[in-house]
């Protein structure tokens, strides 16, 4: 008997590393994962190969709510990465603004408690700001994993994060929610 396979929401945000989401998607599939891509309007704007990442997943890229009548609902999921993670994005969510699809969806999937990690791409200057802080702080006391610090997504400093984006960890997030 085949058992369906687990949905895994990949919600990806427009920072450097986007451009390399597929290797994302491809660690999830290895692990059995249907991936539903879901992104900020920077990243399909400036990052993204959505025909590509169509391909590979074989599903639409979802950057917005699907018009009424519109048949084409997402499956369910069963764990959520959020990667790359902005700074925006991360103080946004943490502070329950809901003004996007990407972030009315990461709202409502913490508040059902379902798996949750979150790979920042931040550089060292805003890691810094005791808004994020804050905001990572929050976003840990609701239950979600945030991979930032020793063993995790080191900052680095302003005005480098483009040599950063090949070593941005994403088997860190897979093995978050695996």
């Amino acid at each position: 008997m085949n058992r369906p396979r687990r949905v895994l929401y990949v919600v990806v945000c427009g920072a450097g590393p986007a451009s390399e989401v597929g290797r994302l998607v491809e660690l999830a599939q290895q692990r059995e994962w249907t991936v539903q891509l879901i992104a900020t309007f920077a990243a399909v704007t400036h990052f993204l190969d959505v025909p590509a990442l169509e391909q590979q997943t074989g599903r639409p890229v979802r950057t917005t709510y699907r018009p009424a009548g519109d048949p084409a609902k997402v499956p369910d999921a069963d764990a959520v990465i959020v990667a790359p993670a902005t700074y925006n994005t991360i103080n946004k969510w943490a502070s329950g603004a809901a003004d996007t699809y990407p972030l009315s969806v990461m709202a409502e999937l913490t508040g059902l408690g379902l798996p949750i990690a979150v790979l920042p791409f931040v550089n060292q200057a805003l890691a810094a700001n005791r808004i994020f802080s804050r905001s990572v702080e929050e976003l840990r006391a609701a239950g979600v994993t945030v991979l930032l610090g020793p063993d995790a997504f080191e900052p680095h400093p302003p005005r480098s994060g483009g040599a950063k984006v090949a070593t941005f960890p994403w088997e860190l997030a897979v093995d978050a929610v695996s």
